[in-house]
């Protein structure tokens, strides 16, 4: 189910909270999780088992570690047996088939015949939470629940289940029971779901239709080089206000039910460096992988810079292949593994600033990271090398028409939109109109008035959000592939 769907907005919502105003203590933490896996088999009802099967694993693996931690090397056991159960489905339901068919590829027949499986839609992010679960259980870091509904809670809660942030344990453990909403954090919810959710409608849905269009124009010899960076900018807005969008979505709907969630994106576009970039885009994914893969390797504080090397490789490797069972997910993961290992041995983004130049920088990572995206969204690499020769003039179309002018002029309102997005500019205004005003305040009335200018422009552009639903101009979130 979306979150920016009719059957969401009308019907799922707006039961659920019923719902949970009504049902008195402990009934609303069950009342959240029957509803999550009803949210989860609207449109997969056969993949809830794997949900459950997860749930159940893990919190057997959490009362298993709890059990022996006093005994080293049982509870060691007990956290890597966990690592290889999770992986291993992860492994099975999302890898397999990619596995097979490079056996086949590699030995030249197919000696292994492809599976039927079905990709459960998020499994990448619950097997994530999940693990989390048992490993800060491990680490101290949460108490073990002895009630398996809770840790169904927390792997399952909706709002964050199909596409993050992936939620510590350690930070949901303490609001399981101890969550409380009030009138204030419900209101701000609201806001921030009705800000996701116009990103996403009229923003991310608007780049999705240049993008796909673009991209599709190789084939056809129809792509020059301005071309092809329109379609690499687009494709940029469009994924960061497709994700972005759900995040916001997440955490405003995680308030309205007293759960905090951390924020997943902090202006990405503006980072003056790749290690910059990945300190704002996709946060939660990037610190699960800092906190339980590269600081137990020992991260960067390590006597000997081929372990820097080995650690950064292992992380980004395996973003890498988290991200999807494709050689093009692989190859970005270790484009920007080549691009960190530069900057931390070469400590470019110091040396940049010291040079005067971190504006160039700013500029410089950008466009690495637009690259980075054209392989992202490729369906192979013959495809994304074909995109990026064009992208570097290398390209023999000729269309009769300057489509890439039409595209810059049709959307321009968009792009503007965009560009404006993607700044702290917007977020900046909205603080200082909230904030609070004294008597003596001579901008009192001014921000008074801005207040109300903007709830009326943010309703009139969900109203215009629900009218693109209506009609049917929506497409699902990116991140529910992964």
């Amino acid at each position: 189910m979306l979150f920016s769907s009719m059957a969401f907005l009308i019907l799922f919502l707006p039961i659920t909270l019923a719902g949970y105003w009504l049902l008195p203590g402990k009934g609303k933490n069950i009342w959240l999780l029957a509803v999550s896996m009803v949210f989860y088999a609207w449109g997969e009802p056969e993949f809830v088992a794997v949900m459950a099967a997860s749930v159940g694993i893990n919190y057997l693996f959490g009362l298993a570690v709890d059990r022996v931690r006093e005994n080293r090397f049982l509870s060691r056991l007990c956290l890597f047996s966990m690592a290889a159960v999770n992986l291993g489905i992860l492994a099975y339901f999302k890898y397999l088939n990619f596995i097979i068919a490079n056996v086949n590829r590699f030995m030249g027949r197919e000696v292994l015949e492809q599976t039927a499986i079905v990709l459960p839609i998020g499994i990448s992010f619950f097997t994530f939470q999940a693990m989390s679960y048992v490993i800060d259980v491990y680490r101290r870091n949460g108490k073990v629940q002895k009630n398996i509904l809770n840790v169904g809670l927390y792997i399952a809660f909706f709002p964050q289940l199909i596409a993050g942030p992936i939620i510590r344990y350690e930070t949901f453990a303490w609001q399981i029971d101890n969550r409380n909403v009030t009138k204030e954090g419900f209101s701000k919810g609201v806001k921030r779901f009705l800000y996701g959710f116009i990103k996403k409608v009229l923003l991310a849905n608007t780049m999705a239709v240049m993008a796909d269009y673009i991209f599709s124009l190789p084939g056809r010899n129809m792509l020059t080089a301005g071309g092809a960076w329109l379609g690499a900018f687009a494709y940029g807005f469009q994924i960061y206000f497709d994700f972005s969008a759900y995040s916001d979505m997440a955490i405003g709907l995680g308030k309205l039910f007293g759960f905090q969630f951390p924020e997943n994106f902090d202006y990405p576009y503006m980072a003056s460096s790749i290690t910059d970039f990945w300190r704002r885009w996709h946060i939660s994914l990037s610190t699960w992988f800092r906190d339980y893969v590269y600081i137990p390797l020992g991260g960067s504080r390590v006597d000997k810079k081929w372990k820097l090397v080995r650690n950064l490789f292992a992380v980004w490797f395996l973003t890498g292949v988290w991200h999807g069972a494709n050689w093009t997910f692989i190859c970005w993961g270790l484009f920007y593994f080549v691009l960190l290992t530069a900057e931390k041995l070469f400590r470019i983004p110091e040396r940049m600033k010291e040079w005067r130049l971190g504006g160039l920088y700013r500029i410089i990572t950008l466009l690495l990271v637009l690259i980075g995206w054209v392989i992202f969204r490729a369906e192979s690499l013959g495809e994304a090398a074909v995109y990026l020769k064009t992208m570097a003039g290398i390209s023999t179309a000729k269309p009769e028409v300057s489509w890439t002018l039409y595209y810059l002029w049709e959307y321009k309102w968009y792009f503007a939109a965009a560009v404006l997005g993607s700044t702290p500019l917007i977020k900046g205004f909205l603080d200082w109109s909230h904030k609070e005003t004294s008597e003596n305040d001579k901008k009192a009335f001014a921000k008074e008035l801005t207040r109300g200018l903007i709830q009326i422009a943010v309703f009139a552009l969900f109203v215009f959000g629900i009218s693109e639903l209506v009609i049917g101009a929506h497409n699902p979130f990116i991140y529910f592939n992964f």
